[in-house]
């Protein structure tokens, strides 16, 4: 039943598209908050592979690589090495990668929606960052229940609630 003098605003996709970033990043950083302190050094099943704290590093230093292949003109954060660092300076590093993403993806969005030196385009991109970031979060889950420190059952179901992160 149509309404009338109903006003509809189109919904912004570029603020959508930026907004779903700074989520993914909120989620990661959820999981590091709700992860038993025993699992961020935990040695990995065989004694290979990485930790949970280098599997962060790993995020963070690929947002690092493509900032630099993007021609990110800022200040470059800080690369994270090993797995010498506390959970907080994670989180630091990550909000700091991420905020630098956003800068690129908002230009990006703004402007020809390509991001240098990736293809086909910003969308793809932001994509491609959610799927690597997504990967390493399961990988993380599934190392701290491997080494004996599971996450709690609700942190589990809290990495799902995009909607109150």
């Amino acid at each position: 039943m149509p309404t009338k003098n109903l006003e509809l605003k189109p919904f912004d996709a570029v603020a959508g598209l930026l907004a779903a970033h700074e989520t993914n990043d909120r989620i990661n950083h959820y999981l590091i908050q709700h992860l038993p302190a025993e699992a961020w050094r935990a040695e990995p099943p065989g004694g290979k592979g990485r930790t949970v704290a280098a599997l962060f590093a790993h995020i963070h230093n690929v947002r690092l690589m493509w900032l630099k292949a993007a021609g990110y003109a800022g200040d470059m954060p800080a690369k994270l090495d090993g797995d010498n660092f506390s959970p907080t300076a994670a989180v630091a590093a990550l909000q700091s990668s991420s905020a630098a993403l956003r800068a690129v993806l908002a230009a990006s969005l703004a402007g020809d929606g390509k991001i240098k030196g990736f293809k086909p385009d910003a969308c793809s991109f932001l994509a491609y960052l959610f799927a690597h970031d997504a990967h390493h979060r399961g990988q993380i889950s599934m190392l701290a229940r491997q080494s004996g420190h599971k996450l709690p059952q609700g942190a589990m179901f809290g990495l799902w609630e995009w909607g109150t992160r």
